[in-house]
């Protein structure tokens, strides 16, 4: 069984709530709008990070970050990418999982048998949505995703 940790929409904001939420993991995927390097490697000494460029993502760093990007773990496929309007493809019968952030919202919907999960923002409060992190546990390529609520 892997453990591995969801995180959107910091914001150039890691709350230490978020980085204690992560502990444990055995990988980190952030969906985007990360804000600066320093996040990426902040969450590199928690587990291994793969991140994708979200729309607020600018400098020489982040051109560095694909906008889209495949891992597997645990024999489950994973699509991430930030903002799912722009998802231009048909993840069903490929992807187990497609992780997406841009919205601040968590949440997670099933359709075709794959899952689309969002882990909603863990950077600064927008209006009164939650401040969260996902966690998903993959166990012979079933994928659970949860959400941990955060102090903001």
């Amino acid at each position: 069984m892997k453990r591995v940790g969801v995180i959107s929409d910091t914001h150039g904001l890691l709350r230490e709530s978020a980085a204690a939420a992560l502990h444990g993991c055995d990988m980190i995927l952030h969906a985007g709008d990360i804000g600066h390097q320093g996040i990426v490697d902040t969450l590199a000494s928690i587990a291994p990070v793969v991140a994708v460029r979200g729309n607020m993502d600018r400098g020489e760093w982040a051109d560095r970050l694909p906008v889209f990007e495949t891992v597997t773990v645990a024999g489950a496929d994973i699509y991430m990418l930030h903002d799912l309007l722009a998802l231009d493809l048909d993840p069903a019968g490929y992807f187990a999982v497609v992780i997406h952030g841009h919205t601040h919202a968590p949440s997670g919907t099933t359709r075709d048998g794959v899952l689309y999960f969002n882990p909603g923002s863990a950077g600064p409060r927008r209006s009164s949505l939650p401040v969260s992190v996902g966690l998903l546990t993959i166990d012979d390529a079933s994928v659970k995703g949860t959400w941990v609520m955060l102090d903001a």
